[in-house]
């Protein structure tokens, strides 16, 4: 107790010297930070407080400090985010190589391939994207097309992914790959990492309703990849997928987690204030509906947050992210809805502008034009990742233990069906 408590001092001494004050304030969408070859910062102190961090290994504190990582144990890696906590910190980093592919390399790449490629995730120094879902393979993800063919000591790959995030903007990508065109389709898939600015990629950012391109086509054409670039078992790929899936999922569950202790976009510190902001309350909101509706959203919240500490600290005991990803990834993907459909009822009118019509602004200022924006951008979260009726399915198998229904439906259409009683074509498609 004595060594914690003596880390708890260090660590709030170093984060007071080294955590710029404008890092400790509500961090604007636009100055989040993804890292990258091509890095933007904003805010230069961004820069600072990522590179500090970073040396310390602390934007993945429990990873292996023989990776870059910081090391540290449960309890330290808890106190450490209980200082940042306090001193209201932002994230130094926002990285898919942390909250999904790092997590998968330090279970299943060899000692090379995490030597040359975690470093660089925990450093910020690659922004990596997803090659998952194709125009033909969303929920049946297994039914992608994207082909890999072995050439020497290269694979040329040939395809196209879909709804690939910030694909425009990533410099390497973790890509699900069909190796073996005879083999049932789970069976012929594997898992490869390839840069980005190889010869042969090119990308189309998708326009969304709410005005932004977060997603991309991504195309394929005769692109090289290196063959040490294959992860794990050669069409062996579809366990990593699954695994990689459940990181992805609990990411996701994040935002739940967001919408009640921070501002993603919002008008005020909390839902409360912005209400009692544009109705012109001192002491208390006069809506007595809507404070109803947001203290119960507050409880919710918070529950949820308690529910998701207990699951990361049952993931970190060695038994990994497991089928709650699914229910935190549901659950918080609907908390971050009504996050947004409160904050719309909180500024009322101010909160449906979609651009400003006046020079200086007055009709509506930035903070209140994201609202709509990021309401309408909170709808796709409950899409990306597995649907929410994927989910679903996923509980109600895996959670519940109540029968498969894709096995059912097999039976009903006269579907071929395994020794367990699954289709042989979608057994394995539900379970990611």
């Amino acid at each position: 107790m004595h060594d914690l408590e003596t880390f708890r001092a260090e660590t709030r001494a170093w984060l007071e010297a080294n955590c710029p004050a404008s890092m400790r304030t509500p961090m604007p969408e636009d100055e989040t930070v993804w890292g990258g070859r091509h890095a933007i910062f904003k805010n230069p102190d961004s820069k600072v407080w990522l590179e500090r961090m970073a040396d310390k290994g602390w934007t993945t504190p429990t990873w292996p400090q023989e990776y870059g990582g910081g090391g540290l144990n449960k309890a330290q890696s808890l106190v450490l985010a209980e200082e940042l906590q306090r001193i209201k910190a932002r994230p130094p980093l926002v990285s898919f190589g942390i909250s999904m592919l790092g997590p998968v390399l330090l279970e299943m790449a060899t000692h090379e391939q995490k030597l040359e490629h975690i470093p660089k995730i925990v450093r910020g120094e690659i922004r990596w994207c997803q090659g998952y879902s194709e125009p033909g393979a969303g929920s049946d993800l297994a039914g992608l097309s994207t082909k890999a063919i072995l050439d020497g000591d290269e694979y040329i790959i040939n395809g196209a992914k879909v709804w690939t995030s910030y694909a425009d903007q990533a410099d390497w990508i973790f890509c699900l790959v069909r190796t073996d065109f005879e083999a049932p389709k789970h069976s012929g898939i594997s898992f490869i990492l390839f840069d980005m600015a190889s010869p042969g990629v090119t990308t189309k950012p998708i326009k969304l309703i709410s005005g932004n391109s977060v997603f991309c086509e991504t195309f394929f054409d005769d692109v090289r990849a290196p063959a040490r670039n294959l992860v794990g078992r050669l069409n062996d790929g579809w366990t990593i997928a699954k695994r990689l899936l459940q990181h992805e999922r609990t990411m996701i569950s994040g935002f739940g987690l967001s919408s009640g202790r921070n501002n993603r976009g919002g008008l005020a510190d909390s839902l409360a204030e912005t209400a009692m902001l544009y109705r012109g309350d001192i002491v208390e909101l006069s809506d007595p509906v809507l404070r109803d509706q947001i203290a119960q959203f507050q409880i919710d919240s918070e529950a949820f947050a308690l529910t998701s500490q207990r699951s990361a600290q049952e993931a970190k005991q060695g038994r990994g992210p497991n089928a709650t990803s699914s229910m935190l990834k549901n659950y918080g993907c609907e908390l971050n809805k009504r996050r947004y459909e409160l904050a719309l009822q909180a500024a009322g009118t101010q909160a449906l502008g979609w651009e400003s019509l006046t020079d200086d602004g007055s009709d509506f200022d930035q903070q209140e034009l994201a609202v709509a924006r990021q309401w309408l951008r909170s709808k796709g979260n409950s899409i990306e990742g597995g649907t929410y009726e994927v989910q679903l399915n996923v509980i109600a198998k895996r959670v519940l233990g109540l029968p498969d229904m894709t096995a059912m439906v097999g039976h009903a259409s006269g579907q071929k069906v395994v020794g367990n009683g699954k289709p042989a074509d979608s057994a394995k498609a539900a379970e990611a």
